[in-house]
């Protein structure tokens, strides 16, 4: 059987019976014993034993080899021997201790490259299916944009979306020096009003003490003086 052919039925057989952390290398370049050696991990004994008899019938119903199987009585470590490639699915803790990654992983093979276009079911995964035009999900539609709504400020303000109204910057005053304040209307008026009062006020404090010296002051008397008459 073609090589590429059988990696294709190993990683689908896996795959079926949920093995986990597949992993596949071309070994041609270190021995001339096998051309691909696979690896994979099964949570108990229970399901590596069921990985490896996948593995197996899959490959016998393609019409390919089984040269034989090991380590089925336990279930940590099941090797199955398919002539041009080994097989080894082991569970986590026995596949981090003995790493065979770091003995044959020089060359690994990406799963999807295990899967040819050249292959039927390669052919058939990657072909394109037929969409019906009829049906309304499959008719192309516009990318709907978003739409992006506008709160009012009263109710940014409800919800405390609100920004804060920004304080105008005050103004710096130097130090040192001295700073002229403007005065206010009002306070002018007043001052022009009590300017103006005082003004008129003044002359009437003048005029005062002449009126009291006037009235105060005795009436002055009147020497009458009596002229007597001469008898001629």
């Amino acid at each position: 059987m073609d090589i590429k052919k059988l990696q294709t039925l190993v990683v689908d057989a896996l795959e079926d019976v949920k093995g986990q952390d597949i992993v596949l290398f071309d070994t041609t370049h270190l021995t001339s014993l096998f051309d691909r050696i696979a690896v994979a991990s099964g949570t108990s004994n229970r399901q590596t034993k069921a990985l490896a008899a996948s593995v197996r019938d899959k490959v016998k119903e393609a019409g390919g080899d089984v040269v034989g199987m090991e380590g089925e009585d336990t279930g940590e470590w099941v090797l199955v021997d398919l002539g041009d490639m080994i097989v080894h699915i082991m569970q986590p803790t026995i596949r981090q201790y003995y790493r065979l990654e770091e003995i044959w992983g020089d060359k690994p093979v990406k799963l999807g490259a295990a899967k040819r276009k050249s292959t039927t079911e390669g052919q058939e995964a990657t072909a394109p299916k037929v969409k019906s035009k009829h049906l309304a999900a499959n008719q192309e539609q516009e990318e709907a944009k978003p739409v992006r709504e506008r709160k009012p400020a009263a109710k940014k303000a409800a919800e405390g979306d609100a920004k804060p109204a920004r304080k105008p910057a005050a103004k710096k005053i130097p130090t040192g020096g001295t700073v002229k304040v403007a005065v206010s209307k009002t306070a002018a008026a007043d001052a022009k009003a009590a300017k103006a009062a005082k003004a008129t006020a003044a002359p009437k404090r003048a005029a005062a003490p002449k009126a009291a010296a006037t009235e105060g002051a005795a009436p002055a008397k009147k020497v009458i003086r009596r002229i007597k008459k001469t008898d001629e």
